[in-house]
């Protein structure tokens, strides 16, 4: 028994040795260029890859509280505004505060906790945490991410990361006509608009007025609906081009040229009409996808319809 309790002292000891090597952290001078890395992916909207690298640069680096804070500020922040992950942002903005209680940054992030639990539908915990702070007004934060300042609101900067931000997140067609440095200030102008017309209507009291509440709860279930489908239906249709050729072969018909007796006058080859094809075989292999996904649901549900009772 004193042999073995000596193996576990030994083993520990080691352990402990081990342990304080592999936890040595290199000074935050060395850092530099994780720093450098993890801004320029953020700049290019790799927002992911960039907190990673942040979180690594924490666990690695010896950096100061001030600086620890502020880049938990970043990720906190890059979870909130870019990801919409807010149980992520949460979680960051609640360790600067109970870690790092004197930062700076203290009146955005229980500002920012508010605004975490007011999109995870948790009134009575943000209502708690706004008592705690003074009226919280996200809107106002003042922003800290790499990229020159573009624009100002008062104290809240403006990047350039969040100007392209902005611009990325319109539609493929839209966003192509904002590439060119007069089309990017246009749609900064129209932006900072936006915003100075949203904070007047919220000094209004708008964001309480019944409209508004009823017009976001529509919007919300709509765009909760579109990615149902987006990860039940479109995210789930695969289609090869073994697909293609089988549909093309079976619906020649479809792709020849006709005169206006409906003679065929020439069959077109896939090679002319595979992006056709493909299209079309995506769509009806979306319906299909579609109804079997409404099918299950209405019947898990037990859904009737007494159509005899619609006048």
């Amino acid at each position: 028994m004193r042999m073995m309790k000596r193996m576990f002292w030994i083993y520990g000891i080691a352990a402990a040795l081990l342990l304080g090597c592999s936890s040595e952290k290199k000074s935050a001078a060395q850092g530099e260029r994780i720093r450098e890395y993890a801004a320029d992916l953020m700049n290019r909207s790799l927002y992911r890859q960039a907190v990673a690298v942040y979180q690594d640069y924490l666990a690695r680096y010896d950096a100061d509280e001030t600086e620890q804070a502020n880049i938990a500020f970043i990720v906190a922040n890059t979870y909130f505004e870019r990801l919409k992950d807010y149980q992520e942002a949460l979680a960051y903005y609640l360790k600067i505060k109970h870690l790092y209680p004197e930062s700076r940054v203290m009146d955005q992030v229980n500002k920012r906790i508010v605004a975490c639990l007011e999109r995870l539908d948790r009134s009575a915990d943000a209502q708690q945490a706004l008592d705690e702070t003074v009226q919280a007004d996200p809107a106002k934060v003042v922003r800290q991410r790499p990229g020159a300042v573009v624009a100002r609101i008062g104290n809240r900067d403006i990047t350039q990361g969040d100007l392209n931000f902005e611009i990325d997140q319109l539609p493929p067609a839209a966003r192509d006509q904002f590439r060119s440095k007069d089309k990017k200030l246009e749609f900064l102008r129209e932006f900072v608009a936006t915003e100075l017309l949203y904070d007047s209507a919220k000094r209004a009291g708008l964001d309480n007025d019944p409209q508004v509440q009823e017009g976001a709860f529509q919007s919300k279930k709509m765009l909760m609906v579109r990615r149902l489908i987006q990860d039940k239906v479109a995210g789930k249709i695969i289609i090869t081009d073994s697909d293609v050729d089988l549909y093309y072969q079976a619906h020649k018909a479809d792709y020849a040229e006709k005169d206006k007796n409906g003679q065929v006058l020439r069959q077109k080859t896939l090679a002319e009409v595979r992006q056709q094809v493909a299209e079309e075989l995506y769509r009806e292999k979306y319906q299909a996808a579609f109804q079997s996904l409404i099918n299950q649901t209405m019947l898990a549900e037990n859904v009737q319809f007494f159509e005899n009772q619609v006048q």
